[in-house]
């Protein structure tokens, strides 16, 4: 009964937007469409980064450095696909997403380096050695192709917009999923939520809580360098000094904001990507007389707010930035 009212809850507002949208999309198709698809693709990074949060600070570790996971990948996609294409170049973003993740979760779990420090050592790293290393004229081989859901595609407004994308895009969406069956619904799934929270007792019950915790973290990179190959390969299909823009951070607060869950983490980035596909349409259809600077300002603005008022109703795991050590 209670998983029955758990999906209950959940199909509730899911239907509840898909209505919104449709009302919108029969008052003007064209440009609820527009705002639509580009709500999906500004905030694709966004959920990819909040996982990468999610699964860290779920087995107890705070990765500030995301910021730097996802220049750093931006930057290995771009520049491994105008040699090889953009498959290994999305293959490479993931890899470097990776190794900073492992060099994070070494530093934190096995030196027991102060988890802030560490990640903006990173970010500092990341942004230091993109700048340095980057070189103009470069054109990436290939594009990453656009792949259609047979008969799906076909359904108005929702078709077009979830079964009619980019690679990474489905592999975004797909994660949500699979994060959360993984983490609620499997062993694997305990354990990183008791390590998370209670490490002594996960200890004491025979988990090897810095084995797991350097797991998590590392591969929870990789979702931070897929973030970042979409970004270079997808998004922009180039690569530009600082091109993250604080997308790491911005994923951190969505991911408070959504409680340390994938669907309400998802819903946040998707919120985000929303104020920003309406902004972009206000500033492209000129409906405001008001500088740009205060429309691109617009999506931050009600994001502050969204996380002001959800912030005292949320309770971070309980071991989250704290060094675990082995007793005995």
């Amino acid at each position: 009964m209670g998983i029955v009212n758990r999906v209950a809850r959940s199909i509730g507002p899911a239907a509840a937007v898909v209505f919104a949208c449709y009302l919108a999309y029969a008052w003007d198709g064209r440009q609820t469409t527009a705002v639509l698809r580009a709500t999906l693709t500004f905030a694709t990074p966004l959920i990819l980064c909040a996982l990468t949060g999610l699964l860290g600070e779920r087995s107890g570790v705070v990765n500030i450095g995301i910021e730097g996971q996802l220049l750093a990948a931006a930057f290995t996609s771009f520049m491994v696909s105008t040699v090889a294409g953009v498959f290994w170049g999305t293959l490479a973003g993931v890899a470097t997403g990776v190794v900073l993740g492992a060099g994070l979760a070494v530093a934190a779990v096995n030196f027991q380096v102060d988890q802030i420090i560490a990640g903006t050592v990173i970010t500092i790293l990341a942004t230091g050695l993109t700048s340095f290393l980057y070189s103009q004229g470069r054109v990436i081989k290939g594009r990453m192709p656009t792949i259609k859901v047979p008969g799906l595609s076909k359904v108005p407004l929702l078709g077009e917009l979830l079964f009619n994308n980019q690679v990474i895009t489905y592999l975004a969406l797909i994660a949500v999923f699979v994060v959360h069956i993984m983490l609620f619904w499997t062993r694997w799934g305990l354990r990183t939520r008791a390590v998370g929270e209670h490490p002594s007792a996960a200890d004491t019950a025979g988990i090897n809580v810095h084995s797991l915790r350097r797991r998590n973290v590392a591969i929870a990179g990789g979702l931070a360098g897929l973030g970042g190959a979409f970004l270079s390969l997808q998004s922009a299909s180039t690569f530009a000094r600082g091109m993250s823009a604080n997308l790491g951070f911005l994923a951190l607060a969505l991911m408070i904001t959504g409680r340390w869950r994938p669907y309400l983490s998802a819903g946040a980035a998707l919120f985000f990507g929303l104020c920003k596909g309406i902004a972009a349409q206000l500033q492209f259809k000129q409906v405001v007389s008001i500088p740009p600077q205060f429309v691109n300002a617009l999506p931050y603005v009600l994001t502050l707010v969204v996380l002001t008022v959800f912030a005292g109703k949320v309770r971070a795991p309980a071991a989250a930035g704290i060094p675990y050590e082995h007793e005995g």
